[in-house]
């Protein structure tokens, strides 16, 4: 498999707008683009999930909340992903041997998406009533604790 994410890393840095990005001072405004997709996102899930948890304002339950906020998480999501393939597409393979991307994006980021799909789901039957239940907070929680694990393993990567 790692042959494979390799050779796959090496394709994508050939071509020519990851060229660009390695050879030209563009990386640091990627990188930005990246980070704010990464703030709208986790914000998004945030207040979502301090919502769940009873902390915020009580004029919206936690399902309306959500509602409110689910194009705007959608969209970060997408900024994030397109930020973070603009900043591997540059420099991949150096990447792919950082133990801190491994961990990220092997198994942090897989664990937290599906958490956060499955908080999504269920935020619509949970957060109804203005109190939600503890399998709901602790729901909340393990997102909020989860995102945090993905965001300290990405600012691990220059370390490694």
């Amino acid at each position: 498999m790692h042959d494979f994410l390799v050779a796959v890393a090496r394709w994508i840095g050939q071509t020519s707008w990851a060229t660009v990005i390695r050879t030209t001072g563009i990386y640091p405004y990627i990188q930005v683009i990246h980070f704010s997709g990464l703030s709208m996102w986790l914000g998004t899930n945030l207040l979502v999930d301090l919502r769940i948890l009873g902390i915020g304002s009580k004029r919206q339950t936690a399902a309306q909340l959500s509602e409110a906020l689910f194009a705007w998480n959608w969209i970060g999501f997408c900024v994030v992903v397109l930020g973070g393939f603009l900043l591997f597409s540059g420099i991949g393979t150096t990447y792919l041997g950082n133990a801190a991307f491994q961990v990220k994006l092997g198994i942090f980021v897989p664990l937290a998406l599906t958490w956060h799909i499955l908080v999504q789901r269920k935020v619509r039957t949970w957060g109804q009533q203005a109190d939600t239940t503890g399998v709901a907070k602790l729901s909340a929680l393990i997102e909020v604790l989860l995102w945090l694990c993905v965001v300290t393993a990405a600012v691990e990567i220059p370390n490694y």
